[in-house]
């Protein structure tokens, strides 16, 4: 969705993350949103009122007390005249104040007189961030209603410091902000879904493994499109390169077993989409040294054994998932490849796709699949991964309907 027409109140508070709200106002502002920058005293001290004003394009609101903003109780109407409230970065002293009552600031003011939704995208060291006051002025605000994004892992902007305190990047708190303004209908609300995606590595020694070559893209995209149709998504995710979707919780692993572990510990769901790239097999003994090549030496034979089968260990679970859709990578044979995967595996659906090089769908931008099921195949037309998802989670939403 846009943001077209929809009017956005952006408060700075003071940390060195106020930098990426410049950033964020232009974000914004090109999805069709109006942005109205409120700045506190400290925001002043790393960014500018006049960056922030040339950016938003319009009056950047600074002091409670001003004599021309405040003649018609201007923080009520700050307060009360927009769509969503955006607090980014949210300082551990702003969440302090909003938690605890306080208005000594024009920030604070509307933050205490808004009737509208607030989405705060934390940024602090780690240690302030876990500190036992802000986690329970965390408690306080998410119980208020107050919505978060972030914060994220990393490096902090202080030498050697690192953990848990980066703002979330500005393109995550536009995604946020959509999902928080988006009034279309989510059919999928009170759902529970379980997503796979990308591939799996199976260590052969400390330096080398066996994989697939998913980028994780679909699967992901699928994630993301049930998320923005109201479902509670688990993602599990193997190794990828790509950002983690908004809105969605998502399990890390790395090999099939760990993944396996993962989906059934989200277990009962509505619904399971297992898109993973995941390795049939992995070295029966994996080294724990890295496996030297020496002249005049063989290749080094390995013992393989089969990995778990997470689709057909959930189609034939006792918590099984209403609805099941699994996915056929083949290079051959595509269609009856997919059936006898659609009957061994316990699923409801396959989409199977021709992922031979000549494609470029493995790794790609864009897929073509079908839709194979006992009653028949229902064939898509080639379109980019985010609308092959936005179809699926369509699709699925249908058959889930009471």
């Amino acid at each position: 969705m846009t943001l077209s027409g929809k009017r956005i109140l952006l408060i700075i508070s003071g940390g060195i993350a106020a930098y990426k709200s410049l950033d964020l106002i232009r974000r914004l502002r090109e999805r069709g949103a109006t942005v109205t920058p409120v700045m506190t005293k400290a925001a002043q001290e790393f960014v500018t009122p006049l960056a922030v004003g040339a950016l938003s394009a319009t009056h950047v609101f600074l002091d409670l007390f001003s004599r021309t903003d405040e003649q018609d109780v201007g923080h009520i109407r700050l307060a009360r005249g927009h769509d969503l409230i955006v607090v980014a970065p949210a300082t551990a002293d702003l969440m302090a104040k909003r938690a605890n009552g306080l208005a000594d600031d024009l920030a604070s003011a509307i933050l205490l007189a808004t009737d509208r939704p607030v989405l705060m995208a934390p940024a602090m060291n780690p240690a302030m961030w876990s500190n036992p006051a802000t986690q329970r002025n965390l408690r306080t605000l998410t119980a208020d209603g107050v919505r978060f994004i972030g914060p994220m892992a990393g490096e902090m902007a202080e030498a050697g410091e690192q953990g848990i305190g980066r703002m979330a990047e500005p393109l995550d708190i536009v995604a946020s902000a959509q999902a928080l303004l988006d009034d279309t209908p989510r059919p999928l609300a009170g759902k529970r879904a379980i997503v796979t995606s990308g591939p799996t590595h199976e260590p052969i020694d400390p330096v080398r493994y066996i994989a697939n070559r998913s980028s994780g893209r679909q699967g992901h995209a699928i994630a993301a499109a049930l998320a923005a149709l109201g479902a509670d998504v688990t993602l599990v995710s193997g190794p990828v390169s790509i950002p983690d979707p908004a809105g969605v919780k998502v399990i890390h692993v790395e090999r099939a077993a760990e993944m396996l572990e993962a989906v059934l510990g989200a277990l009962p769901a509505d619904l399971a989409v297992m898109v993973a790239a995941v390795a049939d097999w992995r070295v029966a003994a994996e080294s724990a040294r890295k496996i030297k090549k020496k002249p005049g030496d063989k290749a080094p034979t390995l013992a393989m054994t089969e990995n778990p089968d997470i689709l057909k260990t959930v189609g034939h679970h006792a918590a099984r998932p209403k609805l099941i859709i699994g996915f056929a990578a083949e290079t051959h044979d595509i269609l009856a490849n997919a059936r006898t995967k659609l009957d061994a595996k316990g699923a409801d659906f396959i989409v199977a796709n021709d992922v031979s090089p000549e494609t470029g769908i493995m790794g790609g931008t864009r897929n073509s699949v079908k839709i194979v099921s006992r009653d028949g195949i229902d064939e898509w037309p080639e379109m980019d991964k985010e609308a092959v998802a936005a179809r699926l989670a369509a699709f699925a939403a249908e058959r889930l309907a009471p």
